[in-house]
């Protein structure tokens, strides 16, 4: 894939590109166990119309069902079902007394405010969507019941795989409470990540080790922060998990800092973050811990993080915090109304509302002949312009691949099996794959076209595969058109965005490092550590999905990788500061040069990328101590 990805364009490579990993067998068996039996179950009792609503409400459920904590997945299910069901609440009751203009204006209106919305994160990204797809299918299929028992079913069938995702044991969950398997790996998973740095040290894959490092102190920071009835950890088994979590974070300081210096640190430094990491997994004691030599301040700040684990891990801890900021309704509603969540905003209003216009018209005109299902485009729009699933070449290739292959195989499989049994069963299959079939959008687009035509033959509908094709092919050029206007917003505003937060929070990061709190709040210091660089993830997560796009697009972002690398090794050196620091309370001149350099650098990187400095927001220069 190397080779290929070399010799072809970045917008080719990525959908060509697929994720790899094992299988999630859990999720697997809640997908077999999801929409399949709620649609058998309707069919039985007869009322398939109920089915059909319940199924899809945990077929999208589904699509959000990812690795991690059953706190977690709490939020990462529960939102979207919410916005899904009161979007399928308003779709039902304005596709029953509006007219078609005033319906397209509604629904556009809607994709406007679900747009901006879907910047603020992932989960507000799913809802968004799910908003969106449940108003078109609210109002574009005919179903016998009201509105409201429509959305009440919907969230009936997506809280169905929320329950067998909070009952249903992880398999291979063999120690403690299974009810935090998820947290105990996302946490076993940082000490893998510290003890994979340490080895690195000094050779060319610290830089990547270091990231790989951010992304799973992420991930435990997701899985253990979920929603809860209490403001704080109620169990003994999830404050322990907790003050694991806590533990890890002068590990990783130290090992950051390590990096930074670049000198290979002895093999047994390895060890005890690895023996720290098989701990929590198993739940037991760490035993005697190899501790590394103290001749370096790093090398002592790893020896004390060492045994402040060991002893947090032998006798309990009770630092429970999570070292995160809750974010304020202000905070929210300056990235809902600033430049990423306008111009996203506009796009999806655009675009959704374009597929309801041309649905409409077609539907008018008699080209659904007597079915009177036009939701398929305008909800095909709106999983194509998310950026969330791949730039824009790449969704519009997967897609149209996707449906056709999903299309040609349901002929096949309408063609050869019973009905209704062989579709239930075919329901309950493609629930089945659809946990593996997300690490690529084709196959995925692939797996859920087989599904919706199943459940939509079982609710009476025949023959829609081909029609489905032709409505799939209009959607990829409405948002092809739509995603290459030159004037909605400021173009790149999403990685401008994301590139100008991940440098305030640099600039906080330094400040307080910099300041006199240093040793006096090293949570508070962790905790900015923790926002600058998963502010610095998301950026460059967004910037590398920018230069996968077609050049017209991929210029907007121009300059901007400079920045985030520069920003990196800004709050590595960072990091290492606050680890001298700690150690004799004096920066060497070696620190201060290298921040010198390094606030001179980003300056002059921001002006060449048009990144906008606010007046006050100077970053301090260090003294040498």
């Amino acid at each position: 894939m190397s080779r290929l990805s070399a010799a072809v364009p970045p917008w080719l490579a990525h959908a060509l590109r697929a994720q790899r990993g094992p299988v999630p067998w859990s999720a697997v068996v809640r997908g077999a166990l999801a929409a399949g039996p709620l649609l058998l179950g309707a069919v039985l009792s007869g009322r398939t119309s109920v089915g059909v609503v319940a199924a899809l409400g945990a077929m999208l459920a589904g699509i959000n069902d990812r690795p991690g904590s059953r706190r977690a997945a709490v939020r990462r299910l529960g939102v979207p079902a919410l916005a899904g069901a009161g979007g399928l609440l308003v779709g039902s009751y304005a596709g029953q007394h509006v007219g078609a203009v005033t319906l397209t204006l509604l629904l556009t209106v809607l994709g406007l405010l679900a747009g901006a919305v879907s910047a603020v994160g992932p989960v507000a990204s799913g809802a968004g969507t799910q908003l969106l797809v449940a108003a078109a299918i609210g109002a574009g299929m005919p179903l016998p019941e009201p509105g409201w028992q429509r959305a009440l079913f919907f969230v009936g069938g997506a809280g169905w795989l929320l329950v067998l995702r909070l009952a249903l044991p992880t398999p291979g969950a063999i120690a403690g409470d299974y009810r935090f398997d998820g947290e105990r790996d996302a946490v076993g998973g940082v000490y893998d990540a510290v003890a994979a740095l340490l080895e690195a040290v000094g050779g060319p894959d610290a830089p990547g080790r270091r990231v790989a490092l951010t992304a799973a102190l992420d991930h435990a920071q997701d899985a253990l922060g979920g929603p809860r009835l209490r403001p704080y950890a109620s169990s003994a088994a999830e404050r322990r998990l907790h003050a694991q979590y806590a533990a890890a974070l002068p590990l990783a300081e130290a090992a950051t800092a390590l990096a930074w210096a670049g000198e290979a640190v002895p093999a047994r430094a390895v060890e005890g973050p690895r023996r720290l990491a098989v701990a929590v997994r198993t739940s037991t004691h760490t035993g005697p811990l190899p501790a590394p030599a103290r001749s370096a301040p790093a090398l002592r700040a790893l020896d004390d993080a060492l045994l402040h684990a060991a002893d947090t891990f032998d006798r309990g801890g009770d630092d429970s915090a999570l070292h995160t900021r809750r974010r304020t309704a202000t905070s929210l509603a300056r990235t809902v109304l600033g430049s990423a969540g306008r111009e996203y905003g506009l796009r999806v209003a655009l675009c959704f509302g374009a597929g309801v216009a041309v649905a409409q018209a077609l539907h008018h005109a008699r080209w659904y002949g007597s079915h009177a299902h036009w939701y398929w485009l305008p909800a095909t729009a709106v999983f194509l312009v998310k950026p969330d699933l791949g730039p824009l070449a790449s969704r519009v290739i997967c897609r149209a691949a996707g449906t056709v292959l999903g299309a040609v195989l349901f002929a096949g499989f309408a063609a050869l099996l019973p009905r209704p049994a062989g579709l239930v069963a075919l329901v309950a299959l493609c629930g089945a794959l659809i946990p593996v079939a997300t690490r690529h959008f084709a196959a995925q687009t692939a797996v859920v076209t087989v599904l919706v035509l199943s459940l939509v033959m079982v609710g009476g509908e025949p023959g829609a595969s081909w029609s489905r094709i032709g409505e799939t092919l209009l959607a990829c050029a409405i948002v092809l058109l739509v995603g290459h206007l030159p004037a909605l917003g400021q173009r790149g505003g999403g990685v401008r965005a994301r590139l100008t937060h991940a440098a305030e929070a640099a600039h906080v990061y330094l400040a307080h490092v910099l300041g006199d709190g240093t040793t006096d709040d090293r949570a508070g210091r962790w905790t900015l550590r923790r926002e600058a660089y998963r502010a610095l993830a998301e950026a460059r997560a967004s910037i590398d999905l920018a230069a996968a796009e077609l050049p017209a697009l991929a210029r907007h972002a121009e300059g901007t990788d400079e920045v985030a690398a520069t920003l990196e090794r800004l709050v590595d050196t960072t990091t290492a500061c606050a680890v001298q620091l700690d150690d004799n309370g004096r920066l060497t001149p070696e620190h201060t040069e290298r921040i010198t350099a390094l606030l001179d650098e980003l300056a002059e990187g921001r002006e060449r990328a048009g990144l906008v400095v606010k007046e006050g927001q100077a970053l301090p220069v260090p003294l040498a101590g």
